[in-house]
């Protein structure tokens, strides 16, 4: 099958487009790099031309109020030309207990970027994912004041960018679920705790002060960015990454 990868030369969709190209696929990958806009629509309807299946990983460039106005025009724009190109299936990744955790603008992005698709005209899928390994540093750099990190007890299950890919790239390859699959890393970990294993991994003399008011992450109550009972659980353990 041809698929077009939007969101194709990142941290996920250059692995996808490799998983899928590796199973006899043909995926290409589309980015502003290669002439694609989701905004205005440039390269949109060539981009998808001949396409069994759109995956659609593109993300706002903020994560304030305006990533609701990026993924409403994005998708809007993305499934015209994809209905017009007769596109049979789109996928979309999204968040662990995104539809959680309505204080946090960009988090109410993605449930409206989840409920676009689903209202839309194509047969879709939607994968669901904890927190990206890779994404820890930036996580600590948010909260760091010096020789200092805050980090919240928040509950979190961090998987790794390969095993997200996989999975999208598998979904992508299959038929439509028309619902949600759920995928996490194997093990649970408090935020705080977290910091301080990256931080000890790679020799960082910082020091973690757990604060349940710091960072992003404080909005997130509970456990409703750890995996729910049905998700999938992927094989790579924070530890072995890190090392």
């Amino acid at each position: 099958m041809k698929f077009a990868v939007i969101g194709g030369t990142g941290l996920i969709g250059s692995r996808v487009v490799e998983n899928l190209n590796a199973a006899g696929h043909q995926a290409v990958p589309h980015s502003p790099s290669t002439g694609v806009d989701l905004i205005t629509g440039q390269g949109l309807e060539a981009a998808v031309a001949d396409a069994a299946v759109v995956v659609n990983l593109t993300n706002s460039p903020t994560f304030d109020d305006a990533s609701l106005a990026f993924f409403q025009t994005s998708m809007d724009n993305l499934l015209a030309v994809s209905e017009k190109a007769g596109v049979g299936h789109f996928v979309i990744l999204s968040i662990v207990g995104v539809d959680q955790v309505p204080e946090l603008a960009y988090y109410r992005a993605k449930v409206l970027q989840e409920d676009i698709l689903k209202a839309g005209p194509i047969p879709y899928s939607i994968v669901r994912a904890t927190q990206f390994m890779e994404f820890m540093d930036a996580t600590l750099s948010m909260t760091a004041d010096g020789d200092t990190v805050r980090l919240p007890r928040t509950p979190l299950q961090p998987i790794a960018a390969a095993d997200v890919a996989g999975c999208v790239a598998e979904v992508a390859a299959g038929s439509p679920l028309n619902g949600v699959v759920d995928i996490a890393g194997p093990d649970v970990y408090p935020l705080d705790e977290l910091g301080r294993l990256t931080l000890t991994a790679k020799r960082d003399s910082r020091s973690v002060i757990t604060d349940d008011t710091a960072g992003m992450f404080a909005a997130a109550h509970g456990d409703v960015l750890t995996a729910p009972k049905d998700a999938r659980i992927a094989p790579t353990h924070y530890t072995d990454w890190l090392s």
